[in-house]
């Protein structure tokens, strides 16, 4: 299934992508469909993530060096934003709102 929605797909968007499945795609781990999907991606395609997590996560020198190995991808990062969280803690880790997102899908589809 992961080969065939690869195939299918004309742009790829994980919103949202937290701290764990970031990490898994850095590293390569490919242990459900979505991690599946995305470590067989066609890198020719264009593939968006909308991080969100917890503040202290978001700043952690780890979420870094993995967002710079998506980055090396081609793969487009939109977000996140900084807000109350759902856990109560307030700043940089909410998901971009939805609006961004879909802005940013039609950009990289030239709509």
């Amino acid at each position: 299934l992961h080969i065939e929605l690869r195939k299918w797909a004309t742009v790829g968007v994980v919103a949202p992508i937290d701290a764990n499945t970031l990490a898994k795609v850095a590293v390569g781990m490919c242990d459900n469909l979505l991690t599946c999907v995305l470590r067989a991606w066609d890198t020719d395609k264009p593939l968006l993530f909308c991080p969100a997590m917890n503040v202290n996560m978001w700043s952690h020198p780890i979420t870094e060096r993995n967002l710079q190995t998506l980055h090396s991808f081609g793969y487009k990062q939109v977000g996140p934003i900084a807000k109350r969280l759902a856990c109560g803690d307030t700043g940089m880790g909410a998901m971009a709102e939805v609006t961004a997102i879909v802005q940013q899908v039609k950009h990289v589809l030239n709509l």
